[in-house]
This record gives structure tokens, sequence and C-alpha cells, in this order.
């Protein structure tokens, strides 16, 4: 589907805030948690030429409008809204995820009467983005990214439904300390293992580990904690990074003997095992000091590190999928090239 785009501004630390008078059913708004909403763009800000069609749209709704079309979340939150950007989230860069991450943090630094942040965003990108804050974010307050699978124009729109969930997570007091979510269709999913499963109503899943919890109509319900750190247990600080290092993906096939030639400075394979001609191209590149890491394409094995004294170890990860894999693999860079002590890092978060 062709979507064409309006590009906003990005403005690192200057963000204009809407914010209006809410009103619920035995609660004054001065009571009602404070949200912030941080528009980036998606589906979740398209419109029609034709609405009520399945036909192309245009990614350009401003936020304050879409809030207003979901008069529900008066009932749940005092909301203030901001416009990021207003992009497809396939255009989504990882210095952009810098900007975003430092607005976030600067929000809970100077605003504590925030609850919590809830982040629009494209379906394309949305997992990425997640984790990438995930890892960076430096707060126990919630952060919940929500997208859309239908524009707001189309038939049977989901964003609406999407958003007031999210408003309700980050609003509720439960979810403080759980990180970074992705709220989808009613499931609140740890930013670790959300993914992307097809582009439809339903599409956003965490396989077998990784959904903490349901927004039902009584109230959010938490089963289940993200064990490994992440958010106020991150040793990640983004402030004063202004640019990622290069990780490239790379993936691994039957006659297979390695890739082309890359200037990355660490490479995730997505692989089941690697052949030998494989492993030995590999092996040349650690030679030239780019690290090397694998996981499986479905991001769900558990593996076992290199042992320790392999020539040329090999990062071995465990239950994170490929693109999550990489965005890690960033930030360690960012810290050490040791790859000891990467393999440390990937065995925390």
């Amino acid at each position: 589907m062709l979507k064409r785009l309006t590009i906003f501004p990005l403005f690192l630390g200057l963000i204009i805030f809407c914010s209006g008078r809410v009103f619920a059913s035995g609660q004054t708004p001065q009571e009602l948690p404070r949200v912030l909403i941080i528009a980036t763009g998606g589906t979740i800000a398209g419109e029609q030429g034709e609405p009520g069609t399945l036909g192309g749209y245009d990614i350009r709704k401003p936020i304050a409008e879409i809030v207003a079309g979901v008069p529900e979340i008066r009932k749940y939150a005092q909301v203030d809204t901001a416009q990021f950007a207003n992009i497809p989230s396939a255009y989504i860069t990882p210095d952009q995820w810098l900007q975003l991450a430092r607005t976030i943090n600067s929000t809970f630094d100077k605003r504590p009467e925030i609850a919590g942040i809830v982040v629009t965003h494209g379906t394309d990108r949305l997992e990425e983005t997640a984790f990438f804050l995930h890892l960076t974010v430096r707060s126990d307050r919630p952060v919940v990214i929500v997208g859309a699978q239908r524009p707001s124009t189309g038939i049977s729109p989901d964003g609406p439904i999407n958003l007031l969930s999210a408003v309700r997570v980050a609003a509720a007091h439960d979810a403080r300390g759980k990180g970074v979510m992705v709220v989808m269709d009613d499931r609140v999913i740890s930013a670790r293992d959300a993914e992307k499963i097809y582009a439809r109503s339903g599409g956003f899943a965490a396989r077998e580990m990784g959904t903490l919890g349901i927004v039902a109509r009584h109230g959010v319900e938490f089963f289940y904690s993200p064990t490994r750190r992440h958010t106020s247990a991150s040793e990640f600080d983004v402030r004063d990074i202004m640019s990622l290092p290069r990780v490239d993906i790379q993936y691994s096939y039957a006659g297979s003997d390695g890739a082309a030639r890359t200037d990355a400075k660490a490479i995730i394979v997505a692989t089941t095992g690697l052949g030998g001609t494989e492993r030995a191209y590999y092996e040349n590149l650690q030679r030239k000091g780019v690290i090397i890491a694998t996981t499986f394409p479905s991001g769900d094995q558990v593996a076992s590190p290199s042992s320790s004294h392999d020539t040329f170890p090999i990062v071995a990860i465990e239950r994170l999928l490929p693109t999550h894999a990489r965005i890690l693999m960033m930030l360690a860079l960012t810290k050490t090239q040791d790859v000891r002590e990467i393999q440390r890092i990937f065995d925390q978060y």
C-alpha cells in the first residue's frame, strides 16, 4: 500500500505541549493521572482520500486531532500531546531513536507529574523503536508504544481502541517498573519480545514469552514482569551520544560462504548453525576487529556462549530477534569492544 508522508520538524528537547481539561465519573481532572502522548506518525495518523474504503492513505493527522477523536480517554487520564514527527515508521532512523530517548528522559526529569508516556508509531518499525527505548529510558515510569494496522478513516479502524488501551496502561500504577511496553489489541507485551507477525489486527505477539498482561474492561491486569535489565536498571546512557555504531544483520543459509564486504563494527548472523566456509569468512572479519554474534532467525533459541579458549569467540544471543540483537549490539559498542564484556551485556539484557 502506497503511503505518502508529511514530515514535521524534529526538535531535540523542544516540544510544544497541548493540554486540555478532562473529566471522569467520580473524579476531578486534577485527580486523574497525567499522560503525555508523543506522536511519530504511522498508520494511526493515516487519512484516506476516499474514507471508508480499502484504498491508500496519507500519514498527516496531527496527534491533537487523533486524541480528540477518542473522548473516552478523558475518563482515565489528563492528556498532553506532542508532535515529534509524522512519518511512516520505515523512515525512522537510529538518530531519531536517540532524539526520542533524550526527549523522553528529559520529560521525566523535568515533569515529575507525568505518570507515563505513550508513543504513537507506525507498525513497520514499532518493535525496534520500542526495544531501543526499553534499553535507554532512564525511569521506572511506564512508556507505552502503540500503533494501528488500519487508518482512522478506514473500515473498522483499530487505532482508537489501541490508543485508549495504551493510555490506560501508561496511567496504571502497576505499570511502573515493567519497562517499555507495546500495547496492541488489548495485549500488553514487553518491548524485549514484541514482534510484528503479520499486517492485520492481532498481528503483534511475543510467541511463548513476553506477554505481560491484558487491558480488560474493568482495568489493566499484569500477570508477569520482565526479569532482564531494562530502563531504570539499564547501564546505557545516550545523553551525550550523537550517533550509533553501524551493526549489520546477515542471514545464513545452505551453501553460504559468508556475505558481501561491510564496514560494520559488528554483524548479527541469523543462523541455526554456521558451516565451515561461513565460519572461515566470519573469522576473517574477526581478525579485522569486527564483532560477530549469532541468533536464531526466529529469535526463539537459548544459546550457549563460545568456549573461553576459542581463538575467535562469537557472541551467543539468547531469545532475541535479529533486529533486537542489532539494537543491543549498537548500544553495547558504545561502551566496549571486548567480546567477553559484550557477551556479559547480552546475558543480562
